[in-house]
């Protein structure tokens, strides 16, 4: 029986992760990563680190950052308290869909994950107070080879639920897009 249900996006390879439970009156099992059917549903390489991270202030937004080649890496998001409004946005010079950007809602209530590939660029922000999130990643993470998109960008013209209450000032620091950016290679 599979644990996941695939739900492909708007956006090539970034797919929404929806999580089955198995729930009696003790609770619940809910499975978040099994390599078997994540390689079916294109992730290839194994988990090599797993982040756990806590947001405190509704409406405060961390991103859009990606690891550039050779260190691209797949990322699964999931949230497991409260609620975010999770971005992807492609990256990938070739794609039909370069400087996209597509944003789901996951929560700990709505066991949804965003299975986020090579090649895009990651951010959130949150919806409620004390948003703990759970990251597991293809690639460890290399300071040399990390990058940052502004979150305001208005080439990206993120449509952000929530007036942005808070952001680091690396992040909100990052220059916009150019003109003539060629976005990356895989």
């Amino acid at each position: 029986m599979s644990r996941f249900d695939f739900i492909e996006t708007p956006l090539e390879k970034l797919v929404l992760v929806q999580r089955k439970i198995l729930e009696d009156r003790r609770g619940f099992l809910s499975r978040f990563y099994c390599a078997d059917e994540f390689r079916e549903a294109g992730v290839d390489k194994p988990i090599a680190q797993i982040n756990h991270t806590l947001t405190l202030k509704k409406g405060a937004v961390r991103g859009l950052h990606f690891q550039c080649q050779p260190y691209s890496e797949t990322k699964l998001v999931s949230c497991l308290k409260g609620a975010i409004f999770d971005v992807a946005v492609d990256l990938r010079r070739d794609s039909s869909t370069f400087l996209h950007w597509h944003g789901e809602i996951l929560s700990a209530e709505n066991r949804k994950s965003l299975l986020i590939p090579e090649g895009y660029a990651h951010g959130f922000q949150a919806l409620t107070e004390d948003c703990e999130l759970i990251y597991l990643h293809t690639m460890a993470f290399h300071s040399e080879a990390e990058d940052v998109l502004n979150v305001t960008d208005p080439i990206l013209n993120i449509a952000w639920p929530l007036p942005i209450s808070d952001i680091s000032e690396r992040d909100s620091s990052h220059p916009f897009i150019s003109s003539d950016y060629q976005g990356i290679i895989l």
